[in-house]
């Protein structure tokens, strides 16, 4: 078995190991474009093409790194002793440069095995490449898996010269301490629409190893019958503009980059204003299937809902407690299992990490290094959404989520509501069952398509008001009532 442990040494180590063989080959680069990231090109055969790409992609860094920002940008290691105790492998820690538009790109000068800082992400490369790649939401491909095979790691999508890129490690959130006989690792593999299951080399405590064969989304799995425990993380973000009163959002999931990146967007996409407050986030216990966990705080606070289950499905909205204090008080929250109040992670907030005064005062003192979208957070009441390079509020923007989530609830006659409903031509409905063989994502697309004709206008009340011409399922209606209720300012 091949395991890590990061240096910052230049010393790299040959792999031992019987090469896998993967259950289909294509020498082509198949890249699927990303939802809100880098778009990478597909032409990598030519070196200075890329050096043309990394030079673009470097006057676009996004230096927006504040105190306050909403996105974790760093990848946080598990803690687990057992998980340790099986790393051995060395590789070196680098950092990535930030594009404007969410992704990463790496410019790697010589043969070696390099770890990404910001994703996890383990290269093994044999000479000069320059690697761009972004976290993609897992929520328009996770429903091409089936049981027993479960997600356990971000999706990511990678562009560069296969020839050169020999083998990718992907961070998973599994602990194998005690359950590594019983697990089977693999990689969901999207090639041209088409999921496909490919056997992984190896793995270790953190790290699932595949052999580059082709490049487009891709991700790590695990098939298991049984309930899996994973190195967890819980985040905080805090409602901004509620005069004396404090609320706050608090989320728990699997160390899943994907999972955490939906959850960043869910708030960033919300009617109300939230702010990310930085507590340390990893959590000291394992998170396990199917359990149920519950939010307690000293002093007392108003919690909603009382308990949550941990589960590894994709959910098209995201679970989280929100917690309420009538004034601005200093006090400790802390997660713990719902059965026996065994404390799987605590923090204590005080004054100065959720005073909006302050907060807004770190804002402005770093006013002259933030970017205009930054700006708008402050002096808006609502989060602003630069999708594709154009401003529009993202209170009135349907998520990919909701997209998805609303999807699951039509039902087949899809292309009869596409043309009397949303105003979608033919032509729009044959490609998009060219382009997809399975319904929900032809309802998917279709509903995508729909938001990129109406652009700013692309809100839950309008979709409402079109999807209302056609028999709308109860279900469906709750379902829009329901999004529309989460939207409303507090």
């Amino acid at each position: 078995m091949d395991n890590y442990k990061e240096t910052h040494t230049d010393q790299k180590e040959e792999e031992s190991g019987t090469v896998a063989v993967t259950t289909e080959r294509d020498d082509t680069n198949d890249h699927t474009e990303s939802d809100g990231n880098v778009q990478s090109s597909k032409e990598t055969g030519t070196s200075s093409l890329a050096e043309e790409n990394f030079e673009e992609d470097e006057k676009e860094v996004d230096s927006r790194k504040t105190k306050h920002n909403l996105k974790t940008e760093t990848y946080l290691k598990p803690w687990c002793e057992k998980c340790k105790a099986l790393q051995t492998l060395s590789c070196e820690e680098v950092s990535p440069t930030n594009t404007s538009k969410g992704g990463f790109v790496l410019k790697l000068d010589s043969e070696g095995t390099y770890q990404c800082m910001a994703t996890g992400l383990v290269f093994e490369v044999e000479g000069i490449i320059i690697i761009t790649y972004s976290v993609l939401s897992w929520s328009k491909y996770s429903m091409q898996l089936k049981r027993p095979w479960k997600i356990v790691g971000p999706l990511f999508d990678i562009d560069c010269d296969p020839a050169i890129l020999k083998a990718v490690h992907f961070p998973h959130s599994l602990c194998l301490g005690d359950h590594d006989a019983h697990m089977k690792l693999g990689i969901l593999h999207f090639k041209k629409n088409t999921a496909i299951i490919e056997p992984s080399h190896d793995h270790s405590g953190s790290h699932v190893k595949w052999n580059v064969t082709s490049l487009s989304p891709m991700g790590p799995i695990a098939e298991t019958s049984e309930p899996a425990g994973h190195h967890g993380v819980v985040l905080i973000y805090m409602v901004v503009g509620r005069g004396s009163s404090t609320s706050f959002r608090i989320h728990f999931s699997a160390n899943n980059n994907s999972e955490i990146q939906d959850i960043y967007q869910d708030c960033r996409t919300s009617c109300k204003r939230y702010i990310k407050i930085d507590k340390p986030p990893v959590c000291q216990k394992l998170l396990e299937e199917n359990k149920k966990y519950k939010l307690i705080s000293e002093p007392e606070a108003d919690v909603t809902p009382q308990e949550i289950q941990f589960v590894t499905e994709v959910l098209a909205i995201k679970p989280y407690f929100e917690v309420y204090y009538e004034q601005p008080t200093p006090f400790k929250i802390s997660l713990v299992e719902a059965d026996s109040d065994q404390v799987i992670w605590t923090t204590a907030l005080r004054e100065d990490d959720f005073d909006q005064r302050y907060l807004k005062g770190i804002k402005r003192r770093h006013s002259s290094n933030t970017s205009d979208e930054e700006d708008n957070n402050i002096k808006n009441p609502k989060w602003n959404d630069m999708t594709d390079g154009q401003q529009r509020s993202t209170a009135a923007c349907v998520t990919d989520q909701q997209l998805m989530a609303i999807a699951q609830q039509l039902d087949k006659k899809w292309k009869e509501t596409a043309i009397s409903c949303l105003n979608l031509s033919k032509k729009d409905t044959d490609r998009i069952q060219e382009e997809e063989d399975d319904i929900t994502m032809q309802k998917f697309l279709m509903l995508d398509e729909w938001r990129n004709k109406k652009k700013n206008d692309a809100t839950l009340r309008n979709l409402s008001k079109s999807l209302r011409e056609s028999e709308m399922p109860v279900e469906l209606n709750n379902l829009l009532k329901e999004f529309r209720r989460s939207c409303e300012l507090s």
